[in-house]
């Protein structure tokens, strides 16, 4: 609480200072309104946690603003021109991430058995929320993700002779099934290219791709593509969504396709694209 606690020790801090302390960050260091909740959040914990304080009410404080928030999106040439530059393992999955508006966490933590080849179904399980939904798999992908699971295949039966001790499972569902581990249907669809040591027991068990090696990647793809704008893993999200409703898909399909709790929180992609609209109104009777 730089400004205003410099000559006080911190067990003599105040509610006081909180309010002055939130008011300059919104004042004068015009931070958005996340930040100032987050040093709101950091207070509380000190005050009940470290100094053993109750932390009252706080009043009276000037509230940063929320900003109204437009994301980036490309244009279908620079997602094709991004994806061209990467290579394999980052490929498929970046064609994932943009083909099914995937979040980078649920495309990484994708299971054989979430990616339904026969019915052109990937189901993503504990998304954010921890909601489950199904999305049409695209079929340009089809051949690369038959090649994707035979890949995860032939590494799961080196696995098994050399005796490891299975995957990584959900909220301790190996305490419900000992050989689900050990199973294909329960492998990582993206699997990790070492297996991964646990101290305490020696065991091998196989992880999934990094995240942040996938985030690597596109960065680096970014800059080779020449692509003028600050596109991360989440903005192929983006354009995903934008390229759905600039196709006329209907708010409330994309807002399901994304799992979206409210379609307020779908409604910024009206934003990022040029409005399409019908001229002539007709009956449905009609259409």
């Amino acid at each position: 609480m730089q400004g205003f606690t410099r000559s006080k020790p911190p067990s003599a801090l105040t509610v006081d200072d909180v309010k002055a302390f939130l008011t300059h960050l919104a004042v004068e260091k015009h931070v958005s309104a996340s930040s100032q909740n987050q040093a709101f959040n950091a207070l509380l914990f000190v005050f009940r946690h470290v100094l053993g304080k109750e932390f009252g009410r706080v009043e009276g404080v000037v509230r940063a603003k929320k900003r109204p928030y437009v994301p980036v999106v490309l244009s279908r040439d620079e997602v094709k021109r991004l994806i061209d530059r990467l290579a394999p393992p980052f490929d498929l999955p970046a064609k994932l991430l943009y083909g099914c508006g995937l979040r980078l966490f649920e495309c990484m933590k994708l299971r054989v058995q979430d990616v339904n080849l026969e019915m052109g179904v990937l189901t993503v399980h504990d998304g954010k929320g921890q909601k489950d939904r199904t999305l049409p798999l695209p079929e340009t992908l089809m051949p690369e993700l038959r090649s994707q699971m035979d890949r995860a295949a032939d590494i799961h039966r080196a696995d098994l002779a050399a005796g490891y001790a299975g995957t990584f499972l959900p909220n301790r569902y190996e305490q419900k099934s000992k050989s689900a581990a050990l199973a294909f249907a329960w492998q990582w669809f993206f699997p990790a290219a070492k297996l991964t040591a646990i101290p305490k027991t020696s065991e091998r068990r196989r992880y999934h791709l990094h995240e942040s090696a996938l985030q690597k990647a596109l960065k680096v793809a970014v800059q080779e593509a020449a692509i003028p704008k600050r596109a991360l893993a989440h903005t192929l999200r983006h354009s995903y969504a934008s390229h759905l409703l600039q196709a006329s898909y209907d708010i409330r399909t994309i807002q399901g396709l994304l799992g979206h709790s409210s379609v307020k929180t779908t409604m910024i992609y009206t934003h990022t694209v040029p409005s399409v609209t019908l001229k002539e109104a007709k009956s449905p009777s009609d259409f």
